[in-house]
């Protein structure tokens, strides 16, 4: 299972540049193994195109490495926080995109403006709050999943399967680690679709989709009666 895990999320770190979620290094994938317990995730630091599956980095929820030689992602404790706290969720990734990352700077969640986000998230993708100068200091990753845990206090995570972190940048996540690249693409997509909206339309707040279609769109591919897509 955890060979087959590794391969996942080999593909989905070199995802992030397939769809230009990344510069650089500035972003990693996990994936969850819940019969093992263990956590699959990228190497800190290594360039996606120089990824290969040996140097997938396995650990546990402690946060001990249980297999590989190389450190894991300076991430990683954010990963173990959410896996810990969101049931079902199976894949995570992070990215510095250029318009998550411009909604996070702002310290602003992104109003679901249109049916595209609607289809994906179940309403705003929220900020964050900012984290304490004693957050950072004592335990910076760690307390960045708390303060995500923390934002999803009465959201259902499955539901809206990402945030934007207060003067950081995006994190998503999936029943996968496909599916959390894929509604990392999808964040990244509609964080430029409301910024430019918000922008012709000149108002101070963006506009908000109206519920019906909300719950319409949502409900077509995710509710129990969901049609959207080949059965």
């Amino acid at each position: 299972m955890l060979e087959l895990l590794k391969k996942e999320i080999l593909l989905a770190n070199q995802g992030l540049e397939k769809y230009d979620l990344v510069t650089f290094t500035w972003g990693n994938v996990s994936g969850y193994d819940p019969s093992s317990g263990n956590i699959v995730i990228k190497p800190s630091g290594v360039p996606y195109e120089k990824l290969n599956i040996t140097d997938m980095v396995v650990v546990s929820l402690d946060g001990t490495i249980v297999e590989g030689s190389l450190k894991p992602s300076s991430d990683t404790p954010t990963h173990i926080e959410l896996y810990k706290a969101f049931p079902g969720v199976r894949g995570i990734v992070h990215t510095h995109s250029d318009w998550g990352t411009a909604w996070a700077q702002a310290g602003k969640g992104i109003p679901c403006a249109g049916t595209t986000q609607a289809d994906y998230f179940y309403g705003e993708i929220p900020c964050t709050r900012r984290l304490t100068k004693e957050e950072i200091e004592t335990d910076y990753e760690k307390c960045t999943g708390d303060v995500i845990i923390e934002t999803f206090k009465d959201i259902n995570p499955l539901e809206v399967p990402g945030v934007v972190v207060h003067g950081h940048a995006p994190f998503a996540w999936g029943q996968s680690p496909a599916s959390a690249l894929h509604n990392a693409v999808v964040l990244e997509k509609t964080a430029k679709m409301t910024f430019l909206s918000h922008q012709l339309a000149g108002n101070e707040q963006p506009e908000v989709l109206d519920d019906y279609v909300l719950n319409k769109h949502y409900e077509r591919k995710h509710g129990k009666n969901a049609y959207y897509g080949q059965s």
